[in-house]
């Protein structure tokens, strides 16, 4: 092998060889090499016939549009868990049905609302709520326990019970004193009822603002609404509220409170001003003949 490789050096460092093209594997073997023996084609084994009972199957572009519809619809929105005060505002208690929240201009509405219809006594007597207050469950609550504790005590010393709870306001979206520019009112996040009367069992009404209420009955009315609520507003606070009174929850800084109520004093009764009849004893009136 040496020695041919001596040999052949010579030879391939001649100028007519350098001349040529470039070496390669075949110039060293004689030739290209070849293959012995016969080329067979390779068996490539075929999948069997799909059979006619097994199920069709569905391409993955037609899966496509079904899964883009699902994919598109908007998620249901989850149910709220009621709040401690819906739970605690039973039928025993309170007819008031919750009511979806309001989300009103200028932040009115709330949250936890109720629609309050009626109110349940101790004896399963119902105290009607005319017309039905939209309240927030919190305020529909304090009005309820009032009821059922407050006034109950109060009547049953007239020999009776309520009837009817006479409702003049309750949610609304204003305004202090529907006054343009105001402040929202508290009836515009429904925290407020506005009480005009309450009528008794026995066909009897207590006006709480009527001055000819027994005083004493009135000024009672006032202490119990007072202990309970953050603002009481009747007669003498403003002229708004000489027919009703207005009940709220609202919060204030270190809970203070607001009672402007005035339990006024019966008019007095003045004799007609009539001019008295002219005695017999008279002296006739002379006419006057310039």
């Amino acid at each position: 092998m040496v020695t041919a490789a001596a040999v052949l050096l010579p030879a391939l460092a001649g100028p007519a060889f350098a001349a040529s093209k470039p070496l390669r594997l075949d110039d060293f073997l004689g030739g290209p090499p070849r293959l012995r023996g016969r080329l067979h084609a390779a068996k490539v084994p075929l999948p069997r016939p799909r059979p006619a009972e097994a199920p069709q199957t569905v391409p993955d572009n037609a899966k496509a549009p079904a899964e883009a519809e699902k994919t598109a619809e908007p998620a249901e929105p989850k149910t709220p868990e009621p709040s401690a005060c819906r739970l605690a505002l039973t039928e025993d208690i309170a007819i008031a049905p919750s009511i979806p929240d309001i989300h009103g201009p200028g932040g009115c509405g709330g949250e936890d609302l109720v629609r309050l219809e009626a109110i349940v006594l101790a004896d399963k007597h119902r105290v009607a709520v005319t017309p039905p207050a939209t309240l927030r469950c919190k305020m529909a609550s304090e009005i309820a326990d009032w009821v059922r504790t407050d006034v109950v005590r109060l009547t049953a010393a007239l020999g009776s019970e309520p009837s009817v709870l006479d409702n003049f306001d309750s949610y609304e979206c204003r305004g202090f004193n529907r006054i343009a520019g105001a402040h929202l009112s508290e009836h515009g996040r429904a925290n407020a009822l506005d009480v005009r009367a309450i009528k008794l069992a026995n066909g009897k009404s207590i006006e709480l603002t009527d001055r000819t209420v027994p005083r004493d009955l009135r000024e009672s009315f006032l202490h119990s609404v007072c202990a309970r609520f953050m603002t009481v507003l009747g007669p003498g606070s403003d002229w708004y509220h000489e027919e009703h009174i207005h009940l709220d929850l609202m919060e204030r800084r270190n809970n203070y409170k607001i009672c402007q109520w005035n339990i006024w004093d019966p008019l007095p009764k003045i004799a007609p001003m009539t001019p008295v009849a002219r005695p017999d004893e008279a002296p006739e009136r002379k006419a006057n003949s310039e």
